[in-house]
């Protein structure tokens, strides 16, 4: 596939410090320490700067969070924002084996093979995109495969480990293969230079702990005492009077050929042990370059908070570098602006002054006081809201610490089902 750049790849390797960002306003002037802290903490996070620098900045960018908090619809949005505005060529990569991404982005199907996204999708969107979006979702067996081809010293080793039974029966669970396959097949990408920007969705925060740490472990299992114990018998044809017991028993439950298939397997394997400790450090390079960027979505409840706090500070105890912070379904503004709350106050105080005017507008023998009980309830309902955005803007600064950029993303009145939607949450959060 050859590489259809238009977007510059050279520019700042970091992060843009400076820039103009919106925030939440101030539902009053500071009367405490803590206002004051808020309020410091809001104007530096206006000053950090935007997605569209951060992304033109970065060749690699690893969305992750939770489940449930929209991060594969996120990491969609940014690709195709990306897409339309930056430039060159743009794949969005799911590890997720959810399946929603391909209809958001007008695809029937899509797997391991990248796939291009019409231009056409774009256009009926009403944009004019200045480069490509591809996209991909992980197939664990076929990049397995591939990654045997890679590594195996030769023909008959490649070919003996593709046949082994054990092989083409757990590729897909051994020892958390998908997440090691995942960097795998990133790095596989990323280094053949087919795209200017790759856009990475990864399994939920926990599991992207896992994801990070795979090409690591992945080599040490490779090289640990527990291997070697249990293929020692296989390598020497020997068993001892306390192993034989074992083997027995489990030949016996198991099936006579599984232990053999599982020794084999592993011995086959470790014959590829420098390629994997080899590109396992390649891997981790990648992901520490300063052309890589790691973007954490979340909500502000409070599970999924906490859970975007834990995966920060994995990330910054790792070394990686984080981007950007995305909160999705955040309250509007206004339920923190000074005006709005003034009028739900009044609302809620004397609703009266306020029923009679509107009486006039609705239909003839309208109950007077039942207006006032609806608009009481408007403005109560409105206070209510207030207090939760509140406690909305405060976490959002608490989350502001570290990263360079904190978006938020209102909630929308409907799901977001095509392109045409990618892109409105994407204007949301891109500028």
């Amino acid at each position: 596939m050859a590489t259809g750049s238009s977007r510059p790849k050279s520019g700042p390797k970091s992060g843009p410090k400076s820039g103009p960002k919106s925030g939440l306003r101030p539902a009053s002037k500071p009367t405490s320490r803590s206002d004051a802290k808020r309020r410091a903490k809001d104007r530096r996070v206006e000053q950090r700067g935007t997605l569209e620098q951060l992304f033109a900045s970065k060749e690699i960018v690893v969305t992750c969070g939770s489940g449930g908090v929209g991060k594969t619809t996120t990491a969609a949005a940014t690709a195709a924002m990306a897409a339309a505005h930056l430039g060159g060529k743009v794949l969005v990569l799911t590890v997720d084996p959810a399946k929603r991404l391909a209809s958001a982005l007008g695809l029937e199907q899509f797997g391991n093979l990248e796939t291009r996204v019409p231009d056409e999708l774009f256009v009926d969107a009403g944009v004019d995109p200045r480069g490509e979006l591809w996209a991909a979702m992980l197939d664990t067996k076929l990049s397995w495969d591939e990654l045997v081809r890679t590594h195996a010293p030769d023909d008959e080793t490649r070919d003996a480990i593709l046949a082994n039974p054990l092989y083409q029966n757990i590729t897909g669970k051994f020892v958390q293969s998908h997440d090691y396959i995942a960097m795998e097949r990133l790095y596989e990408i990323h280094a053949s230079g087919r795209y200017d920007l790759i856009v990475v969705d990864t399994p939920p925060t926990r599991n992207a702990i896992d994801f990070l740490e795979a090409p690591e472990r992945m080599a040490d299992f490779f090289s640990s005492r527990l291997l070697r114990w249990l293929i020692a018998p296989y390598r020497s044809r020997l068993y001892n009077a306390a192993s034989k017991p074992f083997y027995l028993v489990a030949d016996r439950i198991l099936g006579s050929q599984f232990l053999a298939d599982i020794a084999e397997f592993f011995i086959l394997f470790q014959t590829m042990y420098d390629g994997f400790v080899e590109r396992a450090e390649a891997v981790t390079r990648t992901l520490q370059d300063r052309r890589t960027t790691f973007m954490v979505v979340s909500t502000l409840e409070a599970a999924p908070a906490r859970e975007a706090e834990f995966f920060i500070d994995a990330l910054e105890g790792r070394g990686f570098h984080l981007g950007a912070v995305v909160l999705n379904k955040v309250l509007p503004d206004y339920f923190v602006d000074r005006g709005a709350t003034s009028v739900a106050r009044s609302l809620a105080k004397d609703p009266d002054a306020v029923s009679e005017k509107v009486l006039d507008l609705l239909p003839a023998g309208t109950d007077l006081a039942m207006v006032s009980r609806v608009l009481r309830e408007v403005g109560e309902s409105f206070l209510n809201y207030r207090v939760v955005a509140t406690r909305e803007a405060e976490q959002q600064a608490e989350l502001a610490r570290k990263p360079e950029i904190v978006a938020s993303v209102p909630y929308f009145e409907s799901d977001i089902f095509d392109l045409a939607g990618l892109l409105r949450l994407g204007d949301q959060i891109w500028r």
